[in-house]
């Protein structure tokens, strides 16, 4: 019998429970817990608003989305997101899912700390980022039942998760700083990296090197 909590199914699929395993096997209770409560959460989401998503494709995308920020695969000078998104393509693709599907699970990691944008695109995508936004920012938490919520934290805790989901933030990006240009990682290396400077667009802009 398959795993239910809060009424969501987990995929239980030979590929799902693979990347369960993987996830459990590189990543700590911290980002094992929140990666199966991004996939409950965008999964309700997903329910809420009567989308038509694949769940194991949202379940891979969830549970591979912070594989950046983990011992094993943070030493890139590449972006963190593209860390998880490229591992999570590579995956699927060895399990023999067509290209187009690993696409849209590589998008749906690669831009879920892109606001705005996942929500126009394929229906994993969105879920992805609204699954991340409701676990890290609390947007959309009003729109979860309290017994939903509860039932998502009774079996994956987030005991002091502020606190230890910005510390793996900071531990995920802050030897390549220059990836945070742009984009919402350079809040975090501001706060707890000393000497730590943003590049600045507008100084990027007139110092390019383009005569008047």
């Amino acid at each position: 019998m398959s795993e239910r909590i809060a009424d969501v199914e987990i995929p239980d699929s030979a590929l799902a429970k693979e990347a369960t395993e993987l996830i459990r096997d590189v990543a700590d209770p911290l980002l094992y817990d929140h990666s199966r409560r991004v996939y409950l959460f965008g999964a309700l989401r997903g329910r809420r608003l009567g989308l038509d998503f694949d769940p194991e494709l949202l379940y891979v995308g969830a549970m591979f989305h912070d594989l950046g920020l983990t011992a094993g695969y943070r030493t890139s000078q590449q972006r963190f997101e593209l860390d998880g998104a490229d591992a999570a393509r590579d995956f699927l693709l060895r399990h023999g899912l067509p290209a187009d599907r690993a696409r849209i699970v590589w998008t749906a990691i690669a831009l879920h700390t892109t606001p705005g944008i996942p929500a126009r695109m394929e229906p994993e995508v969105a879920l992805v980022t609204a699954g991340v936004e409701l676990d890290v920012l609390g947007l959309g938490l009003a729109d979860l039942p309290a017994e939903t919520r509860a039932a998502v934290v009774a079996a994956h805790p987030r005991p002091d998760f502020e606190r230890r989901i910005l510390r793996a933030f900071t531990e995920g990006v802050e030897h390549r700083p220059q990836t945070t240009f742009g984009n919402v990682k350079a809040d975090v290396l501001a706060r707890f990296v000393p000497g730590f400077e943003r590049t600045d667009f507008v100084d990027v802009i007139e110092q390019s090197g383009w005569s008047a």
